[in-house]
């Protein structure tokens, strides 16, 4: 199913244990085999998987939702690569007032392989925040900060500019994935943030890709990104 492009492959477990799947006519359960040639069906709908593995880097502006399709009509990074002969859907997320590095597969493995919390997959972002970031702040920020879901994990601070306007600067790197991470972890240590762009995941950078843009990575650079390869 993630081969497919239908979810990642947490999520198509969900969809399995909810009924919704169907392996040669008969309910699926988690683990069950597939071979060639067995007919897999999702809401009563047969899936081909896509033959050829795609894996797609993407600088996602603000005001674009990681998801395959928005019911309030606003813009989706799957929108940028509508044309494409692939079902694909986003590895990971980032908030709709944040941009930066976003992966577009139909690769159910690697996505889950990138997500999972215990592959501690590495993300770094440029962040723009009120005040001045002191030292502090870097510490509670290396140490862990704590939040209403429990205590970060130790981040690593670089980078830290103080801006003449009174802003600051600085890149952060974490490989948790709570929601709007970052942006709690700057709020609480008392300050606002003003842009949160992701500019790297893995060994994987944005580099120049200017914003709204994307690419094909190659499979160098997906050897490199995934873990199992």
């Amino acid at each position: 199913m993630a081969d497919a492009g239908v979810a990642s492959r947490r999520k198509c477990e969900e969809y399995i244990s909810a009924g919704r799947v169907k392996v040669n006519g008969a309910v699926a359960v988690i683990g069950c085999t597939v071979e060639p040639g067995d007919t897999v069906e999702f809401d009563g709908k047969a899936l081909m998987a896509d033959v050829e593995r795609v894996v797609i880097m993407l600088n996602k502006p603000q005001g674009v939702v990681c998801t395959c399709s928005d019911p309030e009509g606003r813009k989706t990074v799957i929108d940028y690569v509508k044309d494409l002969p692939y079902r694909l859907y986003n590895v990971g997320r980032l908030d709709y007032d944040s941009e930066g590095l976003i992966l577009l597969t139909n690769d159910g493995d690697l996505a889950y392989r990138m997500t999972h919390p215990k592959f501690e997959m590495d993300k770094t972002y440029h962040v723009v925040c009120s005040g001045i970031i002191d030292r502090r702040d870097i510490s509670r920020l290396q140490c862990g900060i704590t939040l209403d879901d429990g205590v970060t994990s130790p981040a690593k601070v670089d980078n830290v500019i103080i801006r003449k306007d009174g802003k600051s600067e600085l890149d952060i790197t974490i490989h948790e994935g709570r929601n709007r991470q970052v942006r709690r972890m700057i709020a609480a240590v008392g300050k606002d943030t003003l842009l949160l762009r992701r500019i790297r995941e893995g060994s994987l950078k944005l580099g120049e890709l200017k914003t709204g843009q994307w690419r094909f990575l190659t499979e160098q650079e997906i050897k490199a990104l995934d873990p199992a390869e």
